[in-house]
């Protein structure tokens, strides 16, 4: 029995002195729940909500009002021209648009019927079905109150009419496509670029290598380019799948769009010399590759789950994950069909991720082995 109590004592030493070991079965479970706590929501909240009210009536202002005082919604725009709505749309300003009849106060009461039309952005069919369910319940009870304050024999009708733009037809492709495109690339080209280079780093051969006439930065760059050759096959794959397989189309320019995604698997290339060049052992950089990439790219990249849902440190947070800004470009570009100026951010914020991980993992790979 003392032998096993020592055997215990011996394996809990090994624990308490491997920081790694430590910060898995310590740290992990805190981050997760804090990140899955706060980030996993069905709830759709402070929807970006433009009105379009030309009558400027009496019922058309009080129902705004209850829009504004409800947690969902937050009126962002008043539209004075429906030709303004596209754009809004285009320049992400607003995620659904309610729009009046021109008599709506006098057809509602002289009638019995009032017709509010609701635009929601469909890209995301979730978050578009919500918005829709709760518009509805809004107008639904202020026709209610509104049938309760006149006593009269004519109930007044709210006639909702609804439009999803960019995905009319609710497929849900169009909402995960973009975020698994992001997860593939960026956890094949990170983790196979980790373990080559650490691979080499084992067996001793990346020494070798170093003490020839070729530069460090050649060697590296060496390695690099024969994952970002096989990813460009996979990205060719992934787009041909999507297109004819999952039936959603390439609603903009294919040029930008393959740019955008090179710029990105650049990205994730660089992030895969980083690990290689911090970690010593393929197991880690496996865990590293995979575990610390694969759950920030699922939650903090807009995937799964609005990022506007998210309380302001997640947010924050987001930021730093390259996956965030590629899938928002993806569906600007291949479900929004927008052309490249809408893209312009997104595409700079990758390559400037690009242009600092790509000095920072060069810089740290060389002074390590040296």
């Amino acid at each position: 029995m003392k032998q096993f109590f020592s055997f215990v004592g011996k394996e809990f030493r090994h624990i308490f002195r491997d920081r790694r070991t430590m910060l898995i079965l310590l740290a992990m479970p805190v981050v997760l729940i804090i990140l899955f706590g706060f980030a996993i929501t069905t709830e759709v909240n402070h929807v970006r909500l433009a009105v379009y009210a030309p009558s400027n009536d009496e019922l058309t202002r009080r129902i705004t009002e209850r829009f504004s005082a409800n947690d969902y919604f937050d009126i962002v725009e008043t539209v004075r021209d429906p030709k303004q709505i596209d754009a809004l749309f285009r320049r992400n300003r607003i995620d659904a648009v309610l729009l009046f009849g021109h008599d709506f106060q006098n057809d509602l009461m002289h009638t019995g019927q009032g017709t509010a039309r609701l635009i929601v952005d469909g890209s995301e069919p979730n978050s578009a079905s919500m918005m829709t369910t709760y518009a509805e319940n809004i107008l639904a009870g202020y026709r209610a109150e509104l049938a309760a304050e006149n006593a009269t024999s004519l109930s007044p009708t709210i006639l909702p009419q609804v439009k999803l733009l960019y995905n009319p037809q609710m497929k849900s492709a169009y909402s995960f496509v973009p975020g698994v495109m992001g997860l593939i690339l960026i956890l094949i080209c990170a983790m196979m670029t980790s373990i080559s280079i650490v691979r080499e780093k084992e067996r001793g051969s990346m020494e070798v290598l170093l003490v020839s006439p070729v530069r460090p930065i050649a060697i590296i760059l060496a390695k690099v380019v024969p994952y970002f050759c096989i990813s460009t096959v996979n990205l060719i794959s992934i787009l041909l799948l999507t297109v004819y397989v999952l039936k959603v189309p390439i609603e903009g320019s294919l040029f930008w769009l393959s740019l955008l995604s090179l710029v990105y698997i650049f990205v994730a290339l660089a992030m895969g010399l980083l690990i290689s060049s911090l970690l010593a052992t393929q197991v880690t950089a496996m865990i590293a590759s995979g575990l610390l990439l694969m759950l920030p790219v699922m939650v903090l990249s807009g995937m799964i789950f609005p990022i506007e849902n998210m309380p302001g440190i997640l947010q924050a947070l987001s930021t730093i994950v390259p996956a965030r800004w590629y899938v928002a470009g993806i569906k600007k570009i291949m479900i929004e069909g927008l052309p490249v100026s809408y893209v312009l951010k997104e595409l700079g914020i990758l390559s400037l991720m690009a242009l600092l991980l790509i000095t920072a993992s060069l810089k740290t790979f060389k002074n390590r082995l040296e």
